[in-house]
């Protein structure tokens, strides 16, 4: 198997959380962390659940693969995330010293791998990430967008109810 379907293989299994989180009415986002070819680490947005601002998918995978490894060095891994990581999450990335990163979709309101700064890439910091945009950016956007159309819908049809 070659690094992009690899690449897309692993999106799928990150598509897969994200899933889990749109079914507990989570926005839609999955993260998996992979080391040495496997899945160290797996999640999916806890926000709502837990009322907690920083259970972002990509926080608690970081989390998870720091007590796999037993190190807060995530050296020899790869980050998968369905929407491109928010400013929070690339300092969580950069900090943990993940090397390699692959994102679906853009984030284009948050983003900060390559929408509206390149954090993982300034060569300011002391470490930099690899990253790969747009791997099955599609079914990421996707899942997104029927997220929030279906809880516009809710609302509206809530507020017609009220009246």
């Amino acid at each position: 198997m070659d690094i992009f379907e690899k690449d897309r293989y692993f999106m799928q299994e990150a598509l897969i959380e994200a899933q889990k989180a749109g079914e507990k009415g989570e926005v839609p986002i999955g993260a998996i962390l992979v080391h040495n070819g496997e899945i160290i680490a797996r999640a999916h947005n806890l926000r709502e659940t837990t009322q907690n601002a920083v259970t972002h998918a990509e926080l608690l995978a970081i989390q998870q693969a720091c007590e796999e490894i037993g190190s807060w060095r995530l050296e020899d891994t790869t980050l998968y995330v369905t929407l491109e990581p928010c400013p929070m999450c690339a300092g969580a990335i950069l900090q943990s010293r993940v090397p390699r990163v692959v994102y679906g979709a853009r984030d284009l309101k948050a983003g900060c791998v390559d929408s509206l700064y390149r954090l993982l890439n300034d060569e300011r910091f002391n470490h930099e990430c690899n990253v790969v945009e747009g791997v099955l950016a599609e079914q990421c956007g996707q899942i997104l967008t029927d997220f929030f159309r279906a809880l516009r819908a809710r609302k509206k049809a809530k507020k017609q109810e009220l009246q």
